[in-house]
């Protein structure tokens, strides 16, 4: 395995661990998210310089600009539960509440 491949592999890895074992505060969840579609995007360039397609240049540019969307959308969600809840730890989110 190439040091390359290792980064995108720990990264991924270590987002998704985090995001299993850390789930009581919604920013880090957040933050695990992020580093999971940061391995995603390193994943897809290797891929698109291995494969060395001229179509398939544009995949990684997408998946940023759909990681920068989820990053906003979340930002706004936390926001918004930390005005309404007063804290952003996971447990105090009750789904049946209106």
């Amino acid at each position: 395995m190439t040091p390359v491949h290792f980064s995108f592999t720990s990264a991924f890895t270590t987002g998704m661990m985090g995001l299993i074992f850390h789930r009581s505060h919604l920013l880090s969840a957040l933050l695990c998210l992020e580093t999971v579609m940061l391995g995603l995007f390193i994943g897809l360039s290797l891929w698109t310089l291995h494969h060395e397609s001229t179509t398939s240049y544009a995949a990684p540019i997408l998946v940023l600009t759909f990681s920068a969307c989820e990053a906003a959308a979340g930002l706004a969600l936390l926001v918004a539960t930390t005005r309404t809840h007063g804290t952003d730890q996971i447990k105090a989110l009750n789904l049946l509440q209106c």
